[in-house]
């Protein structure tokens, strides 16, 4: 994938914003140093100093679109571009949001960002890869001509709750673990289709532009015809179920 698209992903603010801040709510204690994992382009680091006004925040992405953005909005903190997977920060909460689900086998990964949180480490995940629009997004790019350019779509699932407490809950860690399903009611001309492109289909689409924009564009009307189906509009805008998965591990 080229990089991520900040004003893309940044249209729908507030929606996407409403986990994070649940997770932050559940989060104990007061910490000092605060490590964001996959910060993107910066506009949640609102919400941790909200919280913690006086907590020194390090914001890590990899992607250095997200990075530029966060820096330019936000010069007082520190953006770090790094890999989530072998980024070595270490801070009293180490905390992500819509981010690990991009890592490679996050599952594996969890217990060392825990060990990296000297009081906690708390994420949020997307549970929502059966939903149509996921389904939808692998089904359409399996067809043909899509599917040459793009090959298989990774289903990238995460746990449920009851699994990440299996993977944190060792002697010395506490974890609480839960789920969330939010409607959000978009509105304008197929806005789950520009929900999705901004994130989950943001590799698909890269790969189809790359191969021929006007693949890209075909994909996008194949696409945008069974997201309204799934997905139809009422009088007061179009409802989308999303499903999120938070867990909060913290030192006893």
């Amino acid at each position: 994938m080229a990089d991520w698209n900040p004003g893309a992903y940044l249209q729908y603010t507030d929606e996407r914003s409403r986990p994070f801040t649940e997770l932050v709510a559940r989060v104990p204690g007061s910490p000092a140093t605060i490590v964001d994992l996959g910060c993107g382009p910066g506009h949640l680091t609102a919400v941790l100093r909200a919280r913690w006004p006086q907590a020194q925040v390090t914001g890590v992405d990899a992607s250095p679109a997200m990075i530029a953005q966060a820096r330019a909005a936000d010069p007082a903190t520190e953006y770090v571009l790094a890999d989530l997977a072998t980024d070595t920060h270490t801070a009293d909460l180490v905390i992500s949001n819509a981010a690990l689900q991009w890592v490679p086998g996050h599952r594996d990964l969890l217990t060392t960002l825990a060990d990296r949180a000297a009081q906690t480490f708390a994420f949020q995940v997307p549970g929502n890869h059966d939903a149509p629009s996921h389904r939808l997004l692998r089904e359409v790019a399996a067809r043909a001509p899509y599917a040459d350019a793009v090959g298989p779509v990774e289903r990238r699932a995460t746990a449920d709750p009851a699994e990440y407490p299996e993977l944190l809950a060792r002697p010395g860690w506490a974890v609480d673990a839960w789920e969330t399903t939010y409607t959000h009611v978009l509105h304008g001309p197929d806005p789950v289709l520009r929900w999705i492109s901004a994130t989950g289909a943001q590799p698909t689409l890269q790969a189809l532009e790359a191969k021929d924009p006007a693949l890209r564009a075909q994909f996008e009307e194949e696409f945008g015809a069974a997201l309204r189906e799934a997905y139809p509009e009422h009088a007061h805008g179009t409802p989308l179920a999303f499903r999120r998965v938070f867990a909060v591990a913290t030192r006893a």
